[in-house]
């Protein structure tokens, strides 16, 4: 254990190896101390079970080893159970309140005094799209009400450890009562509620109506999630609920907003809420929920874009100073699904508030990193819930809080995210008249050239990054010299223009382009392959005469040699410039100062590359909806620049030539 001094002020700080922790991590600090007693003890007990010796003997407890738990306990001889917790919702209205439909499995040394923490995978999908890469679904083979297939590898890998699994049921899916409602509060506390039955709040019952209660549980759980699982963590988590110690969100939504639209463009239309109901619901309750579902279509706002009350419910960003439990969050750089400014809103929101966290980004699309980087994944999973549930001081909280995919499989760590030293560097965007405009440090002149070019609906991103040096009449593109050093950022970069549009509305899109040749992960198929071997990450069982396993179909990255990498993009609807929640019609001819963000990124453009930057009006291929105006946008050159969040600020972008 390491020497530890401390010196306390008002605001608790502790001195650890001669640096100063912050708050959070002082927190940890001190509770480390506060059970060092206890975790001594603990270890006296454990060696008496081992020598047989003393009353204790007889009492079970985890083995600790190379700072893991170890396997210790069986899997095959494991508790199944499956408990239905009475909600405070009525999702679906009709004066009964829903109930929440658990399975759960746990080590049979928690029937000898073996206390357990909890991880639990909240899912809407357990008998519909199942979940991880093979899509598991739930499974009763022989109907007594206990699951004989466990999606996922977690129950095979922890119950042997000392953890107990809970798979829930959102309200409205599988096993549950009530009807989806895609993020509004009955979803977004499903998970809530079995925590106030996990640490005896309310009370929860067997299919035959005796209670159950969770006297076995240690009073810490966790929750972990890919997608909409990941989107039920953050919600659970910034509800603030006591007993939820720690949350692993996996290209998880910060904000169904976000989701759904960006900057007031609709990105998916069509009443996407509605539709996602109907897709997750218990399909013999579908028809049961369709007014659920036309409420949602009524009053999801679709005509406008616009943010709204109905979208308030549906974002935790504002929410992140509830947050009491630590997050482990896991996004793809290039996830088209859930892009990765939701996990960017909330981490900065994390950071304000002091929320102990630690990152993983990865040039992947939607993917799990148990199909990105397993093994790596197992272990460093494995150590955080040992830490975090157990109280197994493994000093993982001590190692740097971000690790970066660089290149496909070739991994960077650092201290914090941005990376340390990124600053905001305007680059303005110098226009030319008769070849691609331009980068440079230096500001734009007021006698340099206005631009203008049409929006076109119908124009693809290859056609708006395609031929960069050439004049085109749909966009306006500026590219800079070949580099003549890396230019590493790291952040979410910013776009302001003065513009004048030709018509009342029309759409912004910015693009960031890389223009050289690398070795880079696709987009196709989120970047990655499943291959036909399989390797195995647990324990096995058999239950219902189904061998219950944790093998799986080992995953590699889809590779290629590129000429140009999409970096990041942004768009925004003109109408919303001042305010996402109310739309204002723009005056034809009058200028208009747009700001706006790109989706945040974390790229080294290399030496000998060339930088872009392509300004269009509707973006199809990001999935705005087309802009019907086809408006002119006129482009003034005095504060027409990019802010990238540069490692080193301007001095790495001269240093880069872009002088």
């Amino acid at each position: 254990m390491p020497i530890l001094t401390r010196s306390v002020t008002a605001d608790f700080h502790v001195t650890w190896h001669g640096r100063t922790l912050p708050t959070w991590e002082a927190h940890v600090v001190r509770a480390r101390r506060l059970f060092a007693v206890s975790a001594s003890l603990a270890l006296i007990a454990t060696a008496a079970v081992a020598t047989g010796a003393g009353a204790a003997a007889d009492e079970p407890a985890i083995v600790v080893e190379d700072g893991v738990t170890q396997p210790v306990f069986g899997y095959d001889d494991a508790i199944r159970e499956r408990v239905f917790i009475t909600s405070p919702y009525d999702s679906d209205g009709d004066g009964v309140v829903d109930v929440i439909s658990v399975d759960i499995m746990r080590p049979a040394a928690s029937e000898q005094g073996l206390k357990v923490p909890v991880i639990m995978d909240p899912s809407p999908y357990y008998s519909t799209l199942g979940r991880g890469n093979e899509s598991e679904l739930k499974v009763d083979l022989d109907g007594d009400g206990l699951l004989d297939r466990w999606p996922l590898f977690y129950d095979n890998y922890f119950v042997p450890r000392g953890y107990a699994i809970v798979l829930m049921d959102m309200i409205g899916t599988s096993n549950s009562t009530g009807c989806p409602t895609t993020g509004d509060v009955s979803d977004n506390l499903s998970p809530k509620v079995v925590i106030d039955w996990l640490n005896g709040r309310i009370p929860g019952v067997d299919k035959d109506g005796n209670e159950v209660v969770a006297d076995w549980h240690n009073g810490r759980t966790g929750l972990i999630g890919k997608s909409y699982d990941g989107t039920l963590a953050n919600a659970t988590a910034a509800s603030g609920v006591e007993g939820m110690s720690t949350i692993v969100p996996i290209s998880a939504i910060s904000s169904w907003y976000d989701y759904t639209r960006s900057n007031g463009v609709v990105t998916r239309g069509n009443s996407y809420p509605s539709s996602l109901s109907n897709t997750v619901t218990n399909p013999s309750r579908r028809e049961h929920c369709r007014p659920v579902r036309d409420t949602l279509a009524a009053t999801d706002g679709d005509e406008t874009g616009d943010y709204t009350p109905f979208w308030r419910i549906r974002d935790y960003n504002p929410d992140a100073g509830n947050v009491t439990a630590s997050v482990f969050v896991v996004h793809g750089i290039n996830d088209e699904n859930v892009r990765p400014d939701h996990f960017s809103k909330w981490w900065y929101e994390l950071a304000e508030n002091d929320v102990p966290r630690k990152l993983w980004l990865t040039q992947t699309g939607h993917i799990d990193p148990f199909d990105f980087r397993r093994a790596e994944w197992v272990d460093e999973l494995h150590r955080w819930f040992d830490f975090w549930l157990q109280d197994v001081d493994n000093g993982i909280m001590d190692e740097p809080i971000a690790d970066i995919e660089r290149a496909p499989d070739v991994w960077a760590e650092y201290n914090d995210w941005p990376v340390p030293g990124a600053r905001e560097t305007r680059l303005w965007l110098q226009p030319s008249t008769t070849t691609a405009g331009r980068l440079s440090v230096t500001p734009n002149r007021p006698s340099d050239p206005s631009l203008s070019f049409v929006d076109d609906p119908a124009q693809r991103e290859a056609t708006m990054v395609g031929n960069e040096l050439a004049l085109q009449p749909n966009r306006i593109a500026y590219v800079s010299e070949p580099l003549t050093a890396p230019l590493h950022i790291s952040g979410t970069p910013r776009v302001h223009l003065d513009a004048s549009v030709s018509t009342t509305d029309t759409n912004f899109g910015v693009i960031l382009v890389d223009y050289g040749p690398a070795e880079r992960v696709q987009r196709a198929g989120d970047g990655v392959i499943t291959g036909t071997v399989e390797d195995c990450w647990g324990a096995t069982a058999t239950w219902g005469g189904y061998a219950e396993d944790a093998c799986y179909r080992q995953v590699t990255k889809r590779v290629a040699l590129t000429e140009r990498e999409v970096v990041t993009k942004g768009i925004l609807d003109a109408v919303n410039l001042r305010d996402y929640t109310t739309a204002t019609a723009l005056v034809p001819g009058r200028p208009y100062t747009v700001d706006f963000p790109l989706l945040p990124e974390d790229y080294v453009f290399p030496a000998g590359h060339r930088i872009g930057v392509i300004i269009v009006g509707s973006y199809r291929d990001y999935g705005s909806q087309a802009d019907p105006n086809q408006a002119t946008i006129t482009l003034d050159p005095v504060r027409t620049l990019i802010d990238l969040p540069i490692v080193g600020g301007r001095n790495a972008a001269v240093a880069a030539g872009l002088e």
